[in-house]
């Protein structure tokens, strides 16, 4: 597998924050927590959720990595991260969503983190070396 190695970590660790602030109180976190309706009490412990999150996001850069080739261009990391965080992603959150009965709001904000992830994942591996 022909991947650029420290552009997945990049990409994964821009992800991880990215993350940290979208799902922050002062942006969509409160709204998120409402939307789920999780009990924030019962909720997994944080080291459990952090680093399997981890994981998830260091394979998901993984497979953008390799679906762009070894040397992506900017134009192609930007278009595939789209193409994928807008057709893939966030269009199989919706069909999930109007199934399982889930809010507007609650897809906006997962979608939108999504097609956030994938278009700085995009540029990452799209601008790297």
């Amino acid at each position: 597998m022909d991947i650029n190695l420290w552009g997945v970590l990049c990409a994964t660790v821009a992800s991880f924050v990215l993350g940290g602030l979208w799902y922050s109180k002062p942006l969509f976190g409160t709204v998120w927590i409402r939307e789920t309706g999780i009990d924030e009490a019962a909720a997994a412990h944080p080291a459990k959720v952090f680093g399997l999150t981890f994981v998830y996001t260091l394979i998901t850069a993984i497979a953008l990595s390799w679906l762009l080739g070894p040397y992506p261009s900017l134009i192609e990391g930007i278009r595939t991260g789209l193409v994928v965080g807008v057709g893939f992603v966030a269009c199989s959150f919706g069909v999930n969503y109007q199934f399982s009965m889930k809010s507007g709001k609650l897809l906006s904000i997962d979608a939108g983190f999504h097609i956030m992830q994938f278009l700085i994942m995009g540029i990452i591996l799209g601008i790297w070396p």
